[in-house]
Protein backbone atom coordinates (compact mmCIF):
# COMPACT_ATOMS: atom_id res chain seq x y z
CA UNK A 1 0.00 0.00 0.00
CA UNK A 2 1.19 3.27 -0.92
CA UNK A 3 1.57 6.44 1.27
CA UNK A 4 -0.80 8.47 -0.82
CA UNK A 5 -3.85 5.60 -0.91
CA UNK A 6 -3.08 5.39 2.94
CA UNK A 7 -4.00 9.18 3.41
CA UNK A 8 -6.98 8.15 1.22
CA UNK A 9 -7.90 5.96 3.64
CA UNK A 10 -7.27 8.23 6.88
CA UNK A 11 -10.45 10.66 5.59
CA UNK A 12 -12.87 7.91 5.92
CA UNK A 13 -11.65 6.58 9.33
CA UNK A 14 -11.59 10.42 10.09
CA UNK A 15 -15.06 11.69 9.31
CA UNK A 16 -16.80 8.22 10.91
CA UNK A 17 -14.58 9.19 13.70
CA UNK A 18 -15.71 12.65 13.95
CA UNK A 19 -19.01 11.75 13.16
CA UNK A 20 -19.28 9.48 16.63
CA UNK A 21 -17.78 11.83 19.21
CA UNK A 22 -21.04 14.09 19.52
CA UNK A 23 -20.64 16.52 16.47
CA UNK A 24 -24.03 15.64 14.98
CA UNK A 25 -25.75 13.96 17.68
CA UNK A 26 -25.38 16.48 20.77
CA UNK A 27 -26.96 19.64 18.85
CA UNK A 28 -29.59 17.22 17.69
CA UNK A 29 -30.33 16.17 20.95
CA UNK A 30 -30.51 19.62 22.44
CA UNK A 31 -32.51 20.73 19.69
CA UNK A 32 -35.09 18.36 20.12
CA UNK A 33 -35.23 18.86 23.83
CA UNK A 34 -35.95 22.66 23.18
CA UNK A 35 -38.78 21.88 20.55
CA UNK A 36 -39.75 19.56 23.69
CA UNK A 37 -39.89 22.73 25.98
CA UNK A 38 -41.45 24.97 23.98
CA UNK A 39 -44.54 22.25 23.59
CA UNK A 40 -44.45 22.77 27.67
CA UNK A 41 -44.94 26.37 27.36
CA UNK A 42 -47.81 25.72 24.73
CA UNK A 43 -49.93 23.80 26.78
CA UNK A 44 -48.98 26.43 29.94
CA UNK A 45 -50.07 29.09 27.64
CA UNK A 46 -52.78 27.30 26.76
CA UNK A 47 -54.46 26.50 30.59
CA UNK A 48 -53.30 30.32 31.18
CA UNK A 49 -55.82 31.28 28.48
CA UNK A 50 -58.95 29.67 29.85
CA UNK A 51 -58.67 30.68 33.21
CA UNK A 52 -60.10 33.96 32.65
CA UNK A 53 -63.22 32.46 31.05
CA UNK A 54 -63.13 29.81 34.25
CA UNK A 55 -63.48 32.42 36.58
CA UNK A 56 -65.50 34.35 34.58
CA UNK A 57 -68.11 31.73 33.84
CA UNK A 58 -68.12 30.70 38.19
CA UNK A 59 -68.29 34.69 38.93
CA UNK A 60 -71.74 34.63 37.05
CA UNK A 61 -73.71 31.30 37.82
CA UNK A 62 -72.54 31.28 41.27
CA UNK A 63 -71.48 33.43 45.12
CA UNK A 64 -67.81 31.64 44.70
CA UNK A 65 -65.89 32.99 47.64
CA UNK A 66 -64.03 36.22 46.26
CA UNK A 67 -60.90 35.20 47.90
CA UNK A 68 -60.22 31.96 45.81
CA UNK A 69 -61.67 33.36 42.57
CA UNK A 70 -58.76 36.26 43.39
CA UNK A 71 -56.27 33.85 44.10
CA UNK A 72 -56.66 31.82 40.61
CA UNK A 73 -56.36 35.14 39.02
CA UNK A 74 -53.33 36.37 40.90
CA UNK A 75 -51.62 33.01 40.21
CA UNK A 76 -52.24 33.01 36.24
CA UNK A 77 -50.73 36.74 36.59
CA UNK A 78 -48.05 36.10 38.37
CA UNK A 79 -47.18 32.72 35.94
CA UNK A 80 -47.76 34.51 33.07
CA UNK A 81 -44.80 37.33 33.89
CA UNK A 82 -42.36 34.06 34.29
CA UNK A 83 -40.54 33.71 31.11
CA UNK A 84 -38.03 31.10 30.49
CA UNK A 85 -36.80 30.62 27.45
CA UNK A 86 -34.77 27.72 25.89
CA UNK A 87 -31.14 28.52 26.88
CA UNK A 88 -32.38 29.31 30.34
CA UNK A 89 -32.91 25.56 30.70
CA UNK A 90 -29.72 25.11 31.82
CA UNK A 91 -30.42 27.11 34.70
CA UNK A 92 -31.89 25.20 37.68
CA UNK A 93 -33.11 28.39 39.54
CA UNK A 94 -34.92 29.73 36.50
CA UNK A 95 -36.86 26.51 35.76
CA UNK A 96 -37.53 25.86 39.46
CA UNK A 97 -38.89 29.58 39.47
CA UNK A 98 -41.05 28.76 36.44
CA UNK A 99 -41.97 25.39 37.97
CA UNK A 100 -43.40 26.98 41.54
CA UNK A 101 -45.17 29.40 39.32
CA UNK A 102 -46.91 26.92 37.60
CA UNK A 103 -47.47 24.89 41.18
CA UNK A 104 -49.30 27.80 42.23
CA UNK A 105 -51.60 28.17 39.29
CA UNK A 106 -52.55 24.49 39.75
CA UNK A 107 -52.94 24.83 43.67
CA UNK A 108 -55.40 27.72 42.61
CA UNK A 109 -57.39 26.26 40.19
CA UNK A 110 -57.90 23.10 42.62
CA UNK A 111 -59.19 24.75 45.49
CA UNK A 112 -61.47 26.32 42.70
CA UNK A 113 -62.79 23.44 41.27
CA UNK A 114 -63.09 21.91 44.77
CA UNK A 115 -65.56 25.50 45.66
CA UNK A 116 -66.93 24.26 42.68
CA UNK A 117 -68.42 21.30 43.87
CA UNK A 118 -70.45 22.71 46.13
CA UNK A 119 -72.45 24.53 43.55
CA UNK A 120 -74.26 21.83 41.61
CA UNK A 121 -76.27 24.65 39.45
CA UNK A 122 -73.19 25.78 37.71
CA UNK A 123 -71.46 22.59 37.17
CA UNK A 124 -74.47 21.62 35.02
CA UNK A 125 -74.50 24.86 32.77
CA UNK A 126 -72.99 24.25 29.55
CA UNK A 127 -70.60 26.71 28.80
CA UNK A 128 -69.09 25.92 32.42
CA UNK A 129 -69.00 22.04 31.35
CA UNK A 130 -67.22 23.26 28.24
CA UNK A 131 -64.42 25.17 30.05
CA UNK A 132 -64.34 22.46 32.76
CA UNK A 133 -63.77 19.66 29.89
CA UNK A 134 -61.14 21.91 28.22
CA UNK A 135 -58.84 22.73 30.99
CA UNK A 136 -58.90 18.80 31.48
CA UNK A 137 -57.91 18.16 28.23
CA UNK A 138 -55.30 20.75 29.05
CA UNK A 139 -54.06 19.72 32.20
CA UNK A 140 -53.36 16.25 30.44
CA UNK A 141 -51.41 17.68 27.47
CA UNK A 142 -48.93 19.40 30.21
CA UNK A 143 -48.59 16.04 31.81
CA UNK A 144 -47.63 14.52 28.69
CA UNK A 145 -45.32 17.47 27.36
CA UNK A 146 -43.30 17.49 30.41
CA UNK A 147 -42.93 13.53 30.80
CA UNK A 148 -42.04 14.05 26.58
CA UNK A 149 -39.78 17.30 27.52
CA UNK A 150 -38.14 14.99 30.72
CA UNK A 151 -37.39 12.49 28.30
CA UNK A 152 -35.56 13.93 25.46
CA UNK A 153 -33.55 16.34 28.60
CA UNK A 154 -32.51 12.10 29.74
CA UNK A 155 -31.45 11.52 26.20
CA UNK A 156 -29.09 14.68 25.77
CA UNK A 157 -27.82 14.71 29.18
CA UNK A 158 -26.88 11.30 28.65
CA UNK A 159 -24.93 12.19 25.55
CA UNK A 160 -23.21 14.81 26.85
CA UNK A 161 -21.87 12.12 29.84
CA UNK A 162 -21.02 9.28 27.31
CA UNK A 163 -18.39 8.37 25.35
CA UNK A 164 -17.47 9.01 22.36
CA UNK A 165 -20.19 12.09 22.12
CA UNK A 166 -18.58 13.85 25.24
CA UNK A 167 -15.67 14.68 23.11
CA UNK A 168 -17.83 17.17 20.95
CA UNK A 169 -20.14 17.96 23.54
CA UNK A 170 -17.33 19.22 25.74
CA UNK A 171 -14.90 20.35 23.10
CA UNK A 172 -16.58 21.58 20.76
CA UNK A 173 -19.87 22.92 21.87
CA UNK A 174 -19.42 23.41 25.64
CA UNK A 175 -22.38 21.65 26.62
CA UNK A 176 -24.16 21.76 30.07
CA UNK A 177 -26.56 19.44 31.06
CA UNK A 178 -30.41 20.81 30.96
CA UNK A 179 -32.99 20.97 33.93
CA UNK A 180 -35.29 18.04 34.35
CA UNK A 181 -38.99 19.65 35.23
CA UNK A 182 -40.07 18.33 38.98
CA UNK A 183 -43.13 18.90 40.44
CA UNK A 184 -42.68 21.70 43.52
CA UNK A 185 -45.96 21.94 44.35
CA UNK A 186 -45.75 21.03 48.10
CA UNK A 187 -48.49 18.27 49.08
CA UNK A 188 -49.83 18.10 45.36
CA UNK A 189 -51.41 14.53 46.17
CA UNK A 190 -53.50 15.68 48.94
CA UNK A 191 -57.25 17.26 47.89
CA UNK A 192 -57.67 20.78 48.73
CA UNK A 193 -60.01 21.53 52.23
CA UNK A 194 -63.43 23.34 51.26
CA UNK A 195 -65.13 24.99 54.45
CA UNK A 196 -68.04 27.28 54.48
CA UNK A 197 -67.99 27.34 57.72
CA UNK A 198 -66.20 30.92 57.84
Amino acid sequence: MTTRSARWMIVPVAALSLSACGINSVPTKEEAAKAKWANVEAAYQRRADLIPNLVETAKGAAKIEQATLESVIQARASATQIKLTADDLEDPAKVQAFQQAQGNVTGSLSRLLATVEQYPDLKSQGRFADLMTQLEGTENRINVTIQDYNNAVQDYNTTIRTFPDIIGAKIVHGAKPMTPYRAVTPNANVAPKVDFGQ
